[in-house]
């Protein structure tokens, strides 16, 4: 006769356990807590990062402003030896405006690549912004002038005669918001997107006619001449390069904020039908510095108005592993290794 009671089965913690994804651990509640192993029909919880401080250079509107600063300053500081105050038109004087406005575009085009640390990206979009730049800011300053030289004839058509009449500077203001035309533009087409040329357009005009009403009073003050140029045109860069930011900011309809992660306090705008994520640089979101990151990791793509999103890696919504396309909710949480986001949409009336 065989005596059951002796057979005991003894089994572990171990096997009960279920095998997590790579690089992910179960959750135990820390100092005197119960632990949790989890169970056999629950995937163990991943580790998630808490919310970190963003960083304040990681807004648009920040980086653009201060590209456009330097590129601006850059083209004013090459060609402002060879310009020429007083009658005549000298080499120095017809490429001063062109210069500026190129390099604004190229601080444009690099600037998201330098946040993203995408080098290759920043080699492609140069490429881009560099003969584009030059093309357009030749057919830009054509223009520019013409309005220029139209506002002019009504200011004085109305009596003024004079700088200092503010009249004056709007017909200014007028002719450079075309110049910001510019670097909106391109700044658009090496984003691949038609509605970010749009806000780009609309965000640089803004800002370069704010920065081209205050051109004369800093002339004033500074008694006019390099000085007066040199602060005028850094202000086109910087204004236009904000406004640019402030403006995409606030029109945009969906959008992925970095809560934890290298990138946290970065925002992508998603533009594109197709948005590619991964550690492949030219990935749409280029996730750096995690070696868990596949190259083509995941797919976000709009389909009637929503968001969905195909992984093909680990990514984790609201705590759970995705094994399938997922509709994506506004405030939904998402993991892609230690790169966490919350997605967001614009509240429709």
């Amino acid at each position: 006769m065989i005596d059951r009671e002796s057979e005991v089965v003894r089994v572990s913690l171990d096997e009960l356990q279920p095998d997590a994804p790579a690089g992910l651990a179960t959750t135990a509640v820390a100092s005197g807590g119960p632990k949790s192993y989890g169970t056999i029909h629950e995937p163990a919880e991943p580790v998630f990062h808490a919310p970190e401080k963003a960083n304040f250079f990681l807004n648009a509107w920040v980086y653009l402003g201060l590209a456009g600063l330097a590129g601006a300053l850059l083209g004013w500081g090459a060609v402002e030896p060879w310009f020429v105050d007083g009658p005549g038109r000298h080499w120095g004087n017809v490429w001063l405006m062109p210069a500026v406005v190129t390099l604004m575009c190229v601080g444009f085009g690099l600037a998201d690549s330098i946040v993203e640390r995408s080098a290759r990206k920043a080699a492609i979009r140069v490429g881009i912004a560099l003969p584009l730049g030059v093309v357009l800011a030749f057919i830009f300053d054509g223009i520019a002038n013409l309005f220029f030289n139209l506002g002019l004839g009504i200011v004085f058509a109305a009596g003024v005669q004079t700088e200092h009449n503010p009249a004056f500077w709007m017909a200014r203001s007028v002719a450079w918001a075309v110049f910001g035309v510019a670097g909106g533009v391109i700044y658009g087409i090496i984003g691949q997107s038609g509605r970010k040329t749009a806000y780009g357009a609309l965000g640089g005009a803004v800002g370069a006619a704010l920065g081209g009403l205050i051109f004369d009073p800093i002339s004033f003050a500074t008694h006019g001449g390099a000085v007066s140029r040199g602060v005028g045109f850094g202000l086109l860069g910087l204004s236009t390069g904000i406004a640019i930011g402030l403006v995409e900011s606030a029109l945009k309809d969906r959008w992925l904020y970095v809560t934890a992660g290298p990138l946290a306090g970065k925002q992508f705008i998603l533009y594109k039908p197709e948005t590619r994520i991964g550690s492949q640089q030219t990935c749409d979101i280029y996730l750096f510095k995690d070696a868990e990151i596949l190259p083509d990791h995941a797919i976000l793509t709009q389909k009637a108005g929503r968001l969905h999103l195909q992984a093909s890696g680990p990514v984790y919504i609201g705590g759970q592993r995705i094994h399938s396309a997922r509709v994506l909710d506004s405030g939904s949480m998402i993991q892609i290794g230690r790169y966490s986001f919350r997605y967001q949409e614009k509240l429709r009336q």
